[in-house]
């Protein structure tokens, strides 16, 4: 129904619109720019900002405790039907308020028994790590990274045989650091070099082969490469032998599930690591909490082996262990990786998740990965990883010149 009749010009005057907040900075500046003082704008804005959080796996007493709690402050929890009258064994619980509200109900849930001061914690965390992450200088082993400042780009280079997009045109040693050579020229702020294809079907190699395949032409690439080299294996010799030649980071497909060495290596070297999600099978209850609750467990296994958290970047994996449609909703919900508060690199380049849904060969998806690469950066991403570095470089800057504000004093990075 459009209401045109007998709207006074004063009224049309008002301007009622609304205003997306993302989190307390901007607040403050939309409270701020009204005329507010500074102390009142330090007050309103945790007021002004809302967030949903689930909570899963809570016995009835505590979702009832924390419902209660968030009913006090003036917010809301949702919880299973069966908890009001501990019929249910288990809640997920939904937490609904502003960050003000949310804040209070976990300084109360501190002082509460049934382990709710553990769940505080966590709450506090997800709560800070989605105000955003702070612009930072990655030490990749004596090069730098501004991770943050801008969107990072990565430019593949497979040394193998078969590998899905460019399967042998770069196995020669020397034609391969010549294409790193050019990606760094058209931009590419980090190279990420494989020697064992992860297409569909790829046939596995072993460490030796793997070896034979990275060594030589890592070699060179830390010599005559300005950017640094991540090297992409599974493998903890690899690791350790690429770490030895020179590599500045390591991009674990298995996020240290894979061989139970890679998480010392990465720690004795004191080197970056990529964290992939992946799994066998694609069967999911809940596909992005069982995301995080993956990577949550990965970063405990890294602190356990004493690898610095700072140093951590996770990945979605896309392609991996999802079907097409499981691909495509990661994509829509990438911004739900914030709670982890790490770094996100993306790597949909030329992936079948663009072949499937364009119908297209692998050699004419370059407009499906820039708009991959795109929504990628309006979700979070701080570095995508991709063939067509020139064309996603020139994407990564436009998008962002509109999603990324650049906190003032910051360099160009």
């Amino acid at each position: 129904m459009v209401f045109k009749k007998y709207v006074s010009r004063e009224v049309r005057l008002l301007g009622v619109r609304n205003v997306v907040i993302l989190n307390r900075d901007q607040a403050a500046r939309e409270i701020a720019g009204l005329g507010a003082d500074e102390v009142g704008t330090r007050r309103m804005a945790p007021k002004a900002v809302h967030r949903v959080l689930k909570i899963s796996g809570l016995s009835p007493k505590q979702a009832n405790i924390i419902k209660q709690e968030m009913l006090g402050k003036g917010g809301d929890a949702a919880v299973a039907r069966g908890v009001i009258d501990c019929s249910a064994d288990k809640s997920d619980v939904l937490v609904m308020g502003t960050v003000k509200q949310i804040e209070a109900m976990a300084a109360k849930l501190k002082m509460q028994p049934f382990g709710l001061p553990a769940i505080a914690d966590q709450i506090r965390e997800v709560i800070y790590a989605l105000e955003g992450r702070r612009p930072f200088h990655l030490d990749c082993r004596g090069k730098t990274l501004p991770v943050g400042f801008r969107t990072l780009v990565m430019g593949i280079l497979n040394v193998t045989p078969d590998s899905f997009s460019d399967g042998g045109r770069f196995y020669d040693p020397g034609r391969a650091v010549d294409h790193a050579l050019r990606m760094q020229e058209e931009g590419a702020d980090i190279i990420d070099l494989g020697g064992e294809s992860t297409r569909p079907g790829h046939r596995p190699v072993d460490a030796e082969e793997e070896l034979k395949r990275v060594v030589p032409v890592l070699s060179r690439l830390v010599r005559e490469l300005d950017v640094p080299v991540s090297v992409d294996t599974t493998k903890a010799v690899v690791a350790a032998r690429a770490l030895e030649e020179g590599a500045g980071i390591i991009n674990d497909q298995w996020a240290l599930r894979g061989d139970p060495g890679m998480a010392g290596v990465v720690a004795r070297y004191d080197a970056p690591l990529i964290m992939m999600h992946n799994r066998h099978g694609t069967e999911y209850r809940d596909l992005m909490g069982e995301m995080v609750d993956y990577f949550r467990e990965s970063l405990a296994l890294a602190r356990e082996a004493g690898i610095d958290e700072g140093k951590v970047i996770i990945d979605p994996g896309i392609g991996f262990g999802k079907t097409l449609e499981q691909n495509l909703e990661v994509m829509r919900r990438l911004k739900e990786l914030d709670c982890l508060g790490r770094p996100v690199l993306l790597g949909t380049s030329r992936k079948s998740m663009i072949g499937k849904t364009l119908d297209l060969p692998v050699d004419q998806r370059v407009e499906g990965t820039a708009a991959t690469v795109a929504l990628g950066i309006a979700g979070g991403v701080d570095i995508v990883r991709v063939h067509d570095v020139r064309e996603m470089v020139r994407v990564a800057r436009m998008t962002d010149a509109v999603v990324r504000v650049r906190p003032e004093g910051c360099p160009d990075g």
